[in-house]
């Protein structure tokens, strides 16, 4: 019998190494069978944050449908080809995953059409940003611990958090710029803002890229907003959908999709691999410090690629992000979020008990961070819900 033997590089130089991580605020005795990474991953599938991932809407709102994809199966779908990239890179796959699974955990309800609503909104008190949230929740509102809030993970997690999408500001720009969940987190500065991630960080965020145009490509086709024949003209995508259809002539439309995603995911992953490849002989870094402190991200797709990428993401904005079914729907979800932070804000009284606690009256800066982490905890059908409660009289009447 063949025994298949998957290719793991050898643990690079450049790697983190979980036995010289840089700890926790709380310090904690190492546990002999798993390393601090595989702790702080384990912590974030425990946590309720992300069990609400699977109520929170990727592009279609949750209650649209079963089939497309939410917060939760797109973070797993990321956590998957971090790994395998981290794999091949001679990464720590545990650091990779668990960036990956957490990068999502303070998105809104209702996606990026509830994050603009609630930015809008908290403008005046601190503003929002998603990556902010989600360290704000890991260090501060996730409550399951005796001796600590939040999930107190290591270092290098959330500095990756932090800087998911690149270095958050440069030397010279003033922090107080920054979000107020993130200055809110104590010694957020030794985050070392000013850098590049560490690899496996950056491999997370490349990941994310990945997983969410092929995803919204099979999305947007199974929903109907635009069809095969749409997209063959687009440059990379239409190559993919002809080499399937040129393999399996007579394959059905769902067996084509799925065989054109898969092989486009190959692509785009083989593209970052000799890409990262490439820019690793160029800086030759000895540390994961080194990488940090490059010119450019060591982790992405070519300038070739990107090229190709351009009129990809200009379908996708035009033909699915805007589309009238998908404005209409988030026009709804839009409101929803504005008007529960206007109608909470004002009254803090119908508040939930516990949350009245740490407000400061009406329109109080501490008030409106209270509604902001309320908002954002929230499912879509949970803020559904609960706005139908608020803004009908039978809501509550059982009407």
């Amino acid at each position: 019998m063949t025994v298949f033997k998957p290719t793991r590089a050898k643990r690079a130089p450049y790697a983190s190494d979980p036995d010289n991580a840089r700890g926790r605020v709380i310090p904690q005795p190492s546990a002999s069978e798993r390393s601090p990474f595989q702790r702080d991953k384990d912590r974030i599938i425990h946590s309720s944050a992300f069990r609400r991932l699977k109520g929170k809407t990727q592009v279609f709102v949750a209650h649209e449908g079963d089939y497309y994809r939410t917060r939760l199966t797109h973070s797993i779908e990321v956590s998957q080809i971090a790994r395998s990239i981290a794999r091949v890179l001679g990464l720590d796959e545990d650091l990779a995953e668990c960036l990956a699974l957490a990068h999502d955990m303070g998105h809104p309800p209702f996606g990026h059409s509830g994050e603009d609503a609630l930015s809008k909104a908290m403008a005046p008190y601190g503003g929002f940003d998603h990556n902010a949230q989600t360290l704000r929740i890991v260090t501060h509102l996730e409550s399951r611990y005796a001796e600590f809030d939040g999930l107190n993970l290591t270092w290098e997690t959330l500095e990756g958090i932090a800087k998911h999408n690149g270095p958050v500001v440069t030397r010279e720009e003033d922090l107080k710029t920054l979000p107020w969940a993130l200055r809110a987190i104590p010694d957020y500065q030794s985050l070392e803002l000013h850098t590049y991630a560490g690899p496996e960080a950056q491999v997370a965020a490349i990941s994310d890229d990945i997983a969410y145009i092929n995803h919204d490509i099979d999305d947007g086709l199974r929903a109907g907003l635009f069809t095969v024949e749409d997209i063959m003209d687009v440059p990379f995508v239409g190559d993919a959908f002809a080499d399937v259809r040129r393999r399996y002539p007579d394959i059905s439309k769902d067996r084509m999709i799925h065989e054109a995603v898969r092989d486009m995911i190959g692509i785009m992953v083989a593209d970052v691999l000799a890409e990262t490849r490439r820019r690793l002989e160029k800086y030759d870094p000895q540390s994961p410090d080194d990488v940090r402190h490059l010119p450019e991200a060591i982790c992405d797709f070519s300038s070739g690629f990107r090229e190709k990428e351009r009129p990809l993401r200009h379908f996708l904005m035009t033909r699915m992000y805007r589309h009238y079914l998908v404005n209409r729907m988030m026009g709804q979800a839009s409101r929803v979020v504005s008007e529960l932070f206007e109608l909470f804000i004002a009254d803090p009284t119908i508040l939930p008990t516990e949350l009245q606690l740490n407000c400061a009256g009406p329109h109080a800066p501490e008030t409106a961070r209270v509604v902001m982490d309320y908002i954002a905890s929230m499912t879509d059908n949970f803020a559904i819900a609960e706005h139908r409660k608020l803004f009908t009289v039978t809501g509550y009447l059982g009407g």
